[in-house]
């Protein structure tokens, strides 16, 4: 489903993010990615929506190369859930939830607010199944919790039944308890409709609960690519050896209010 082939990346001041990359994530695998801040994780997530372009190398989706070309083809076919929620918080849950179809809406109808009903009831169905009640729908998005606020972020991701799911340190602000429920959800969703998840972390105890497949970054490099049973010590300690917590798992800077 998600195919890396030799990607690498080098930022216009010199730094490189990626090296040679190649990778293969399957429709129907919840693929965690581990590692230091720096390693090229969420450049990783990056290079399969278009927000970064490869120095060398390429992505495909469902056998589809990423071009610019091809880039509005695959949008409808890739969604991403933030770590900071990427909601706009004056707007209502109900029409974040709805900016899930932007892809396949003309701008003037989502900005006229001019959905459809089969949108309007897929939102409302959506929400439901991440436990939010229809009591929020007209509640603004910023006056949630940062829990309530992932949960309308997972929604908004599945409106078009995506084939690849991006998570990109998605419980990063989030106490434990409600972390194993935001991936819970997640990783359901997924189940319902069979997309290929990958999914940045830096707990690595959820990444050994939640994931199919773990795949271990450092320096843009990958360093390990196993099952979570053989996701040992060891490895973590070639993982993050000579690692400060900070770099380990950075904080996000933010304080949230943990209400599920």
């Amino acid at each position: 489903m998600i195919d890396f082939h030799s990607v690498s990346k080098v930022w216009p001041d010199g730094t490189a993010a990626l090296f040679d990359i190649n990778l293969s994530v399957p429709r129907g695998q919840f693929c965690v990615v581990l590692g230091p801040s720096g390693a090229g994780k969420s450049t990783l997530l990056r290079a399969v929506n278009g927000l970064m372009r490869p120095s060398a190398g390429g992505v495909a989706v469902d056998g589809i190369e990423l071009t610019r070309a091809t880039e509005r083809q695959l949008r409808r076919r890739v969604a991403m859930i933030h770590q900071h929620f990427n909601l706009t918080p004056r707007m209502s849950v109900a029409r974040n939830v709805l900016a899930g179809v932007l892809p396949e809406v003309s701008a003037w109808r989502a900005l006229l607010g001019w959905f459809e009903p089969r949108h309007r009831a897929r939102a409302c169905a959506l929400l439901a199944g991440v436990g939010l009640e229809p009591a929020h729908l007209p509640r603004r998005a910023g006056a949630l919790s940062g829990g309530q606020q992932q949960r309308v972020g997972i929604a908004r991701a599945f409106m078009l039944d995506p084939e690849v799911i991006l998570a990109d340190e998605p419980v990063a602000s989030l106490d434990p308890r409600i972390s194993r429920d935001i991936l819970t959800l997640i990783r359901d969703a997924a189940r319902a409709c069979n997309s290929a998840v990958l999914c940045s972390l830096h707990q690595l105890d959820l990444a050994r609960e939640f994931g199919d497949r773990i795949v271990g970054m450092r320096s843009g490099r990958i360093v390990f690519d196993g099952t979570p049973a053989n996701f040992t010590d060891e490895v973590v300690e070639r993982l993050y050896g000579g690692v400060s917590w900070e770099e380990a798992a950075p904080s996000s800077g933010t304080s949230l209010p943990l209400a599920a």
